[in-house]
């Protein structure tokens, strides 16, 4: 079964931590671009970070530059998102997709259909 599943949400308090994972099954994940986009209640769906097939290139949103980091493991077929320093408005559901086309998922734009998307996961950071 080809697909992208999202792991790692959960609820956390302002300030805390969590690790997202983004696995690949059914196909090779080094051969593709991954983003993480988040869709907040309300809130149009938006880019978070993206990586590169390789991992060297990289690009964070304005609201979580410094506090999240986007990485991944070939070998393991996935890609995490480690996000430090959280806000309540970090609060979403978690999406990775994953493209082959740098042109189109470089711009972390949700109006293209990339070739996967995964099913998503909640993170509610709340005291």
């Amino acid at each position: 079964q080809v697909q992208l599943v999202e792991s790692g949400g959960g609820l956390v308090q302002p300030g805390g931590s969590l690790r997202l994972s983004c696995a690949a099954s059914g196909f090779t994940l080094s051969y593709y671009h991954i983003a993480w986009f988040r869709k907040a209640p309300g809130k149009e769906r938006e880019g978070v970070s993206l990586i590169s097939s390789s991992g060297s290139t990289t690009h964070y949103a304005d609201p979580v530059k410094g506090r999240f980091t986007i990485s991944r493991d070939n070998a393991k077929n996935t890609v995490y998102l480690q996000m430090n320093s959280l806000k309540a408005e970090d609060t979403a559901v978690y999406y990775c997709a994953a493209d082959s086309n740098w042109a189109t998922i470089g711009t972390m734009s949700t109006s293209f259909e990339y070739d996967y998307w995964g099913q998503g996961t909640q993170v509610t950071v709340s005291s």
